[in-house]
């Protein structure tokens, strides 16, 4: 009987022991579970703010873009010629940039960020405060891209074009009337329309000169040099050179390759440096004048620049102010076309800007005829 009762006790004893390790054994391996599910449920949390503030951040960054484009230019006539910035029209180019025959690829996409950004502003070396105004107009295709804004440059309206082609036969130039002569002339909205230009500024207006190299579209239409005349030419390829008229021959630049020449300057980037200083104002004109440049990034984009001037809304910019400018638009190397009145930007068939050229009673807003015009077309 006694027996009976300590092994009855010793099975009740072990019962207990065996039900006390069971439950801490579920408890240890709940509190385990339970910690490793809460720290997958904040793990969780936390990628999903953060891809919240991603999408907002990009959603930011979408409306900023938008905002670059959203309204057109403003329309009104352009050009005239002769008043110390200018140069030659072109046609045929693709990417690339090319200063004095060697060529870059890489693109200065802090300088694109800087000057593309709606509302943004910046200053130059030499005082002038850049903004931007957030209005443009844009032109899209299988084969071009082509977006223009409107800049503020010390109080001046800049209008500033960027494109983007998949060929180097977009970039072209015309004569007016579609002939080579010294008193041939158009204004550059009329040769735009002749040609069907998307885009267009004036040239380097050829006929007012005597010499001076003129080479348009791998075709030497004038051979005689101007003694120490920096050109800006135009490579097969697309690429940009500036040569000096005194070290090579028309003949061997198109031998090298070259199916534009542009004959007014001065250079205003090479290598992506300004290469003008307030002293080369001397003996062109006035300081501050309405200007016309074409240039190109390392990435092959093109630029074509129009600056108003001589109104009360704009008085107009140096040669500094303007090589300032396009290096700010991330410009590898730039030229200074024909300006003063002649400077005229005409986009989807309008002018955009204001030009002062129309002569004697016409005031501004009437176009003065030109030789020829550089231009964006099939």
């Amino acid at each position: 009987m006694i027996r009976k009762h300590k092994a009855l006790l010793a099975y009740l004893l072990a019962l207990v022991v065996f039900s006390s390790y069971v439950m801490m054994d579920t408890f240890v391996i709940t509190r385990v579970y339970g910690e490793a599910s809460g720290s997958g449920s904040e793990a969780a949390l936390q990628t999903e703010n953060k891809d919240a503030q991603t999408e907002q951040s990009e959603g930011a960054a979408g409306v900023s873009d938008a905002s670059g484009s959203s309204e057109s230019g403003r329309h009104g006539p352009g050009g005239t010629h002769g008043d110390g910035s200018g140069g030659p029209p072109s046609g045929g180019k693709g990417p690339g940039g090319r200063s004095g025959k060697s060529k870059s690829g890489s693109s200065d996409s802090s300088s694109e960020s800087s000057a593309g950004s709606s509302g943004s502003s910046n200053s130059s070396s030499s005082g002038s405060v850049i903004s931007s105004s957030g209005t443009g107009d844009s032109y899209s295709d299988s084969n071009l891209s082509i977006k223009v804004n409107e800049y503020t440059v010390s109080g001046t309206a800049v209008h500033a074009a960027e494109v983007k082609a998949d060929s180097a036969g977009y970039l072209k130039t015309a004569f007016a009337q579609g002939a080579y002569g010294k008193n041939v002339t158009a204004t550059t909205s009329d040769i735009a329309d002749s040609v069907g230009a998307i885009l267009a500024i004036n040239g380097d207006y050829y006929g007012a000169q005597e010499k001076g190299y003129v080479i348009r579209n791998g075709e030497i239409y004038r051979s005689t040099a101007s003694a120490g005349s920096e050109d800006l030419v135009i490579y097969e390829d697309g690429s940009f050179g500036i040569i000096n008229e005194s070290e090579v021959t028309a003949e061997q630049l198109l031998a090298d390759g070259a199916v534009q020449t542009l004959s007014f300057g001065p250079a205003l980037v090479e290598n992506g440096t300004v290469s003008v200083d307030s002293d080369d104002e001397v003996g062109r004109a006035m300081a501050s004048n309405p200007r016309t440049a074409i240039g190109i990034k390392a990435d092959g984009t093109y630029l074509f620049v129009v600056s108003d001037g001589r109104t009360d809304e704009s008085e107009g910019l140096s040669l500094l102010q303007l090589a300032e400018f396009m290096k700010s638009l991330g410009a590898e190397t730039a030229y200074n076309l024909d300006g003063g009145g002649s400077s005229t930007m005409v986009f989807n068939g309008s002018v955009i800007n204001v030009p002062t050229g129309g002569g004697i009673g016409n005031g501004s807003g009437s176009e003065r005829k030109v030789s020829d015009i550089v231009y964006i077309g099939y």
